[in-house]
């Protein structure tokens, strides 16, 4: 009994963290999907994201960075900023 009660509590375990991580990916792709259609890029590829980059001058190109920055930073380390403050 003790054996499948804990084999169930994993299982659901193990699915809510994949539903937790299929969110996240949908939620980054809607983001770069967004970022396309902002700047106008017709070919959703990294390789037309970077014919963009070329062209952008330097205070697109900051804004743009800042913006994959703030998507894609890493979340670790985050409890510790908050002691410092």
């Amino acid at each position: 009994m003790k054996n499948s009660v804990l084999k169930g509590a994993l299982g659901a375990l193990a699915v809510a963290g994949v539903a937790i991580i299929a969110k996240k990916a949908i939620e980054r792709k809607r983001f770069v999907k967004g970022i396309f259609e902002e700047y106008g890029i017709k070919e959703k590829s990294p390789f037309g994201l970077a014919d963009k980059i070329r062209e952008m001058d330097e205070d697109q190109y900051q804004e743009l960075k800042g913006k994959f920055k703030k998507e894609f930073a890493s979340r670790c380390g985050r409890r510790h900023e908050a002691f410092e403050k």
